[in-house]
């Protein structure tokens, strides 16, 4: 089992906080052999000193810096290329959720034969404590909203804390660096046809309200600006073509009002030189030059939406198509590898 922990100047609560997560590692040893993998991702206060402090205390302990700040995806993508373990987890060095979480989410993926199991706050017998106002309002829409998109039913997209299948998430080329890895990975299991579950968690600010104060790492706007584009990747239809498709009967019902005003303005015609259907039109964009203007340019914007949405998810499905091509290939190449390098090793004594 490989306990990742992704770490950005964190030197006040380093220390103590990885002592917690060893004691509870220790009662879970009659069941598992545990690697933590401390990432240091270019911190700039004494994060990295005294991560290399913390290995002569812990034998399971590696620890990786960054040279440097690379991003919380660089820091999930660090942890699954140097994991070795058949289970792979992810927790917030924080802590904002316990230790605990662990044992629940390696007996969730174990029972289910998951790939990816989340620990949500979000779903029944999940909690929320001591988080301020403002982030939990932007954590609970920001999930609300990833989830009226995403496909599975899922509570939570943007969690930290999760356990995957070793191999799966060795197996996942993630492009992220950002916050939006979370959300990506999610997306990429669900393109190989990964089981995903979940788990209730309790989210709990209470040893960040009572440690030393800590500059956050979590870029508001950005993020939610992130947290849009992913709602778009997980489904583009809701954005283009439903849309376009609610202008384009507005547009109808509007261009049918305007071929009403002409009908009645060619009626009313008398003789008139020239053409009689171009001076009814003339007459009727004179009376109701509103009409006109607004039912074709909606008409227009309409097909555009439309034809974008189209376009969007025709990418889409290629890119789903290729990600998955390309993951297979992977997978057989590593274990072609894998399978060479056991045939010339040595015979073990």
């Amino acid at each position: 089992m490989s306990v990742v922990l992704p770490a950005y100047n964190e030197a006040a609560i380093l220390e103590e906080n990885l002592g917690v997560v060893q004691a509870y590692l220790r009662t879970q040893e009659q069941g598992y052999r545990f690697e933590v993998l401390l990432i240091n991702d270019g911190s700039s206060d004494a994060t990295g000193q005294i991560a290399e402090a913390q290995r002569a205390r812990y034998d399971n302990l590696r620890v990786i810096h960054h040279p440097t700040n690379l991003g919380l995806g660089q820091g999930f993508k660090t942890g699954f290329a140097n994991s070795r373990g058949d289970y792979v987890a992810i927790l917030d060095i924080d802590l904002s959720y316990s230790p605990e979480h662990i044992g629940a989410l390696l007996e969730k993926i174990r029972a289910a034969r998951a790939q990816l199991v989340l620990a949500s706050p979000y779903m029944a017998d999940g909690r929320i404590s001591n988080v301020p106002w403002l982030r939990r309002t932007l954590s609970i829409w920001a999930n609300r909203f990833l989830s009226f998109f995403a496909h599975g039913n899922l509570s939570t997209l943007t969690c930290m804390v999760r356990v995957y299948d070793g191999e799966f998430a060795r197996s996942l080329v993630l492009r992220s660096v950002g916050m939006e890895v979370m959300p990506e990975s999610i997306y990429k299991s669900m393109i190989l046809r990964g089981r995903i579950e979940q788990i209730p968690a309790h989210l709990d600010w209470s040893r960040q309200m009572a440690a030393p104060r800590r500059r956050s790492s979590m870029r508001i706007v950005r993020h939610i600006f992130a947290t849009i584009l992913q709602g778009f990747i997980f489904r583009p239809f809701m954005f283009f073509i439903l849309p376009g498709l609610v202008l384009l009967a507005f547009a109808l019902w509007t261009n049918f009002w305007m071929v009403m005003h002409f009908a009645d303005a060619y009626g009313a015609l008398g003789p008139v030189a020239g053409d009689r259907i171009s001076a009814a039109v003339a007459v009727a964009y004179q009376q109701f030059p509103h009409t006109f203007i607004v039912g074709l340019l909606s008409l227009m914007l309409a097909i555009q939406l439309i034809s974008l949405g189209v376009l969007a998810m025709q990418s889409k499905s290629y890119y789903e198509e290729v990600f998955f091509l390309g993951t297979s290939i992977k997978r057989a190449v590593d274990g072609r590898r894998e399978a060479s390098g056991a045939d010339r090793a040595p015979p073990r004594e």
